[in-house]
């Protein structure tokens, strides 16, 4: 597709094109059999911890949007997929050195070529969205999207950093939890009754 296609599928939301840029869903999954993977949120009690080392130690690390690393020893180094729901700037994407990068978000006017072109861009479905919403009954935060989509994987562990539902707040930002749209509690007990079906899930 041309740029000038893609800001034009992007702009009348024709969802057609800009899925035929995205890696097949089951294909990006594949690559994840027997691994383990650890997802890293934004919380801030992460930063209290020094889980850094054994982040950088699974096979996979997934971290989501601006994945901020104040510190090696709590949040480690290694960024293998980078999940969006926002716009990332030079500065923040030279810093985190992704391999390749998800856009999570059913706001395509927000997703820039750059992402969209990138190795093994990935473009999370919009009924797949749709359906973690109703399961919810809120919008799903990207890291309530990516453990679904993961876990629907044949990986050997997935392990949670970094998520508190936001009782320590973002690393990310200032906002509190009424200012944003998103349901924690229902997050909080959508991710518990995964980990009492699933036991390839852990949080650390």
């Amino acid at each position: 597709m041309t740029r000038a296609g893609f800001y034009l599928a992007r702009l009348l939301r024709q969802e057609a094109p800009l899925a035929a840029m995205s890696v097949d869903q089951a294909d990006l999954l594949a690559g994840l059999a027997g691994k383990s993977v650890a997802l890293v949120g934004n919380a801030r009690s992460l930063a209290e911890t020094r889980h850094g080392a054994e982040i950088d130690a699974q096979d996979v690390v997934v971290r989501i949007n601006r994945a901020p690393m104040p510190s090696v020893a709590s949040h480690g180094t290694r960024t293998d997929w980078l999940a969006l729901a926002t716009r990332l700037g030079a500065q923040d994407r030279a810093r985190i050195g992704a391999g390749r990068y998800l856009w999570m978000s059913h706001k395509r006017k927000r997703l820039d070529w750059q992402t969209a072109t990138s190795h093994g861009f990935y473009l999370h479905p919009l009924a797949d969205y749709a359906d973690l919403q109703s399961r919810l009954g809120a919008q799903p935060t990207t890291g309530a999207m990516m453990i679904d989509l993961l876990l629907r994987s044949d990986l050997r562990q997935l392990t949670l950093y970094g998520f508190d539902f936001f009782a320590s707040l973002s690393l990310s930002g200032s906002r509190s939890a009424k200012d944003v749209p998103h349901d924690f509690t229902s997050e909080a007990d959508f991710v518990a009754g995964l980990m009492a079906q699933d036991n390839r899930l852990i949080r650390r």
